[in-house]
């Protein structure tokens, strides 16, 4: 019996009891909040559980041996201790762990007292020796496996879907992934001129491609300078031929293409935009050695002074370098070059979000900056469910994205 309970409690994880105890089965609960607090100290249960079982095993045969002949006690003690006391506990103990564990549960508390001045100081003995947690947590490619088996397809008893798969695969792959994975490319991106005309030819140009907003470039389609949101030409007489300048446009963000998705996600669901101008800076190492530099110098010039605070061209620079080469804690460097942040909080109805084409100049962008692309939160949404991959889901997400976003009112 006690190599049985040794072999089945001690093959119960930490974690795996914890994962029942807070979602499993109610019957499965049950059990693993009565295992749990006996195999908590895993050492201590393992020298608890082996010091009875050699006590059962050394004192049958000197029991048998005033019984019968010593050949007798030999072969009947060998018998039944391969028998009844390994083979058997063993393959019961292996198919039904968790029952035998829960119901042998008060008897182990009783040995654990009972071997506690023995046990004790060898445990705590292996704890120096071999340290006291032996937690194992999945890495993300083992997880991701782990979710196929758990699918119906792979035919080993999983009840996930495929859709539910490809979308927890897409979410854990997601941190390695960065803009340039989830963009659209510039050459592939629809946006209009802004001296263009909303006759009825732009209007159904732009209602046809289905998107809720749309970029404005001027001059060059790589110039983007701001976005029009849909819902606003709806209003739109198309006999006016209103010229677009004379509408409101949003400025647009511009980010690295290095920039991790997770960042720009979480940038996006602030409701500042959801739409970004995707760049590529070719003197981008130039530009993050001299960032670093000059931020180790401005922290050493605030420890003297006693205080953090700076002036706003300090603080605003602070702002985005961390923005922009953070990748401590597994995080991917974005590798984003010194310029304004351009994801900063804006109010609603602030005049500071909307571009005012009369009476200010045309935004002028470096020339060291190429647009390579354009990036929504659908984009990115899109690389989490994985539904590139699948032609109908990704239109019906189009669809239901389009719907919902001109449905409701949006900050941008």
């Amino acid at each position: 019996m006690m190599a049985g309970l040794t072999l089945g409690l001690m093959s119960l994880s930490l974690v795996d009891l914890e994962v029942l105890i807070k979602s499993g089965r109610p019957l499965d609960r049950i059990h693993a909040s009565k295992i749990f607090p006996v195999v908590k100290n895993q050492h201590l249960l393992l020298c608890t559980l082996l010091i009875g079982n050699s006590l059962a095993m050394e004192s049958l045969p000197i029991f048998l041996d005033k019984l019968v002949p010593p050949w007798a006690a030999i072969l009947i003690s060998v018998t039944l201790i391969l028998a009844f006391g390994e083979i058997l506990p063993q393959a019961i103990c292996t198919r039904y762990g968790m029952r035998v564990g829960a119901m042998m549960a008060p008897f182990v508390h009783v040995l654990l007292m009972v071997f506690f001045p023995v046990a004790y100081p060898i445990s705590k003995m292996l704890d120096w020796m071999l340290g006291k947690g032996h937690a194992v947590l999945l890495r993300r490619p083992e997880l991701k496996t782990f979710m196929n088996f758990h699918g119906n397809e792979a035919g080993k008893g999983g009840d996930l879907t495929r859709d539910e798969t490809t979308i927890i695969a897409g979410a854990l792959e997601l941190t390695e992934k960065t803009v340039k994975d989830a963009m659209t490319p510039i050459s592939k991106a629809f946006s209009v001129d802004l001296n263009g005309i909303l006759d009825v030819q732009m209007l159904n140009m732009i209602m046809t491609k289905g998107h809720s907003r749309v970029p404005i470039y001027s001059g060059n389609p790589s110039n983007i300078i701001g976005i029009i949101l849909v819902k606003n030409l709806l209003t739109v007489d198309p006999k006016d031929s209103i010229p677009l300048r004379k509408m409101t446009i949003r400025k647009i963000p511009r980010v690295s293409e290095n920039m991790p998705l997770y960042d720009i996600l979480n940038e996006f669901q602030k409701g500042h935009s959801h739409m970004a101008v995707v760049v590529k800076n070719h003197n981008e190492k130039q530009h993050l050695v001299e960032n670093k530099s000059r931020t180790e110098h401005i922290v050493r010039t605030k420890k003297k002074r006693g205080s953090l605070s700076s002036s706003n061209e300090e603080s605003t620079f602070l702002i985005f370098h961390y923005a922009a080469v953070k990748g401590e804690g597994g995080r991917q460097p974005m590798n984003q070059p010194f310029s304004p942040p351009v994801l900063k909080k804006r109010h609603r109805g602030c005049t500071d979000c909307v571009l005012d084409i009369d009476h200010a100049p045309i935004p002028d962008y470096p020339n060291n900056e190429e647009v390579v692309g354009v990036i929504t939160m659908e984009d990115v949404i899109e690389e989490i469910l994985q539904v590139r991959r699948m032609t109908t889901i990704n239109k019906m997400w189009r669809f239901t994205y389009i719907i919902i976003t001109i449905s409701h009112r949006t900050p941008d």
